[in-house]
């Protein structure tokens, strides 16, 4: 019997270098693997026959594929992976291995990586405080978050008690 197909599949442009992203994922992340890589059976207008043109892929359990589409579209912050955290040591090792890795810091818990990629790791006491019942913990906590780049989760708990 044949396995399921799954309906709804991440297709991620990259330039030439899906093969790389998809392993550096799989080394990173938990539930990451790197699938079937297809070459191209004929040239195309940015690679020639027998290059990678797709990727088959998965990033925490969800499944993507990488395709190298050439340098026409770029990633933007329109679109991330979330990664929740539990503590401030796996927050910390995402986050190092993204931005160690040619990403780049941005605000609030995100970064991007060397491909453009943009993550948000995002500790679970960043969550739970943003959705504590009490409006005045919740607008600390905001406010704490909007100085940091990497979550700082003793902050976080910090802002959230007052």
């Amino acid at each position: 019997m044949t396995p399921p197909v799954n309906k709804t599949v991440l297709c991620l442009w990259y330039e030439h270098n899906a093969e790389e992203a998809a392993a550096f994922y799989a080394r990173t992340f938990p539930g990451s693997s790197v699938g079937a890589v297809h070459r191209a059976p004929g040239d195309f207008p940015d690679g020639k026959e027998g290059d990678v043109l797709t990727v088959e892929f998965t990033v925490l359990g969800f499944p993507c594929i990488g395709l190298n589409g050439g340098p026409t579209f770029k990633h933007s912050e329109a679109f991330s992976f979330q990664v929740s955290t539990r503590d401030q040591e796996e927050t910390d090792r995402y986050w190092k291995a993204i931005v160690g890795n040619g990403g780049q810091e941005s605000q609030c818990g995100w970064c991007k990586d060397k491909w453009g990629i943009s993550w948000q790791i995002t500790p679970a006491a960043l969550s739970e405080g943003m959705g504590d019942p009490d409006p005045a913990a919740r607008k600390r906590v905001f406010a704490a978050m909007m100085e940091m780049r990497k979550i700082d989760i003793a902050a976080i708990n910090a802002a959230r008690k007052g």
